[in-house]
């Protein structure tokens, strides 16, 4: 057996590197495609992080052995195949928004057929594809879940910031009624003040009225001794 002349090695090679380089690669069948309908359709894949190439089933099934890939049986007919790479801005591409782009242009465009594919290592048929279709893209999934994170954080911030609320509304009522309580001592030891002064006018009053009926009956006493000797006189 003659050697693979070093053309075929080196689209091997190339291939086998974008296999691994890839996070996913879907296959087409473009028959019938010209080539506007074509460069239309790579620049779609590329917006979205695609990369529209073309080679011969029989290296593209070399490489996917040596990737352990298997995808052997989606290689019948002109086969082309959109590997999942970076977007123009050097973000990387999207499988979901790949997927998307093939099926919108199969909309308008009856002649590309959608085989299948893989995911990492994982194959794929063309109803997985058609799901994937289906999906947000990476960037409305990353913002789903972002809401979905900040949903119940902006609770839980707005949990802490009720606390110290909370715990001044409870210290100004704690206070207030603290301060009542102190209200209702001092009233009760005016109350209690007030009436033990009462007690105590009352008992000089009338120890002054017990002392002066005493003093009254002594100057009668004496008026009356004093009657009595003028008398015996």
């Amino acid at each position: 057996m003659k050697d693979p002349r070093p053309e075929k090695v080196a689209v091997v090679d190339e291939l086998r590197q974008k296999f691994a380089d890839a996070d996913g690669t879907i296959l087409t069948e473009y028959r019938g495609l010209d080539v506007p309908a074509m460069a239309e359709l790579r620049n779609a894949l590329r917006e979205a992080g695609g990369e529209y190439k073309i080679y011969k089933n029989t290296l593209v099934r070399l490489a996917a052995r040596d990737a352990g890939l298997e995808i052997e049986d989606l290689l019948v007919g002109p086969t082309a195949l959109a590997f999942v790479a970076e977007r123009p801005d050097g973000s990387d591409g999207d499988v979901a928004a790949v997927a998307k782009a093939l099926r919108e242009f199969a909309k308008t465009n009856e002649l590309l057929v959608i085989k299948g594919g893989v995911l990492g290592n994982k194959p794929l048929n063309s109803d997985n594809i058609k799901a994937l279709a289906a999906l947000p893209s990476r960037d409305v999934l990353l913002a789903q879940l972002a809401g979905a994170f900040q949903a119940p954080m902006a609770k839980f911030a707005g949990l802490l910031s009720a606390v110290p609320r909370q715990f001044a509304y409870a210290l100004s009522a704690l206070i207030e009624d603290r301060g009542g309580a102190e209200s209702t001592t001092d009233v009760n030891t005016t109350d209690e003040t007030t009436a033990e002064d009462a007690v105590a006018a009352e008992s000089d009053e009338t120890q002054t009225q017990t002392e002066a009926s005493a003093d009254a009956d002594a100057g009668d006493a004496g008026e009356s001794g004093e009657a009595s000797q003028e008398k015996e006189a």
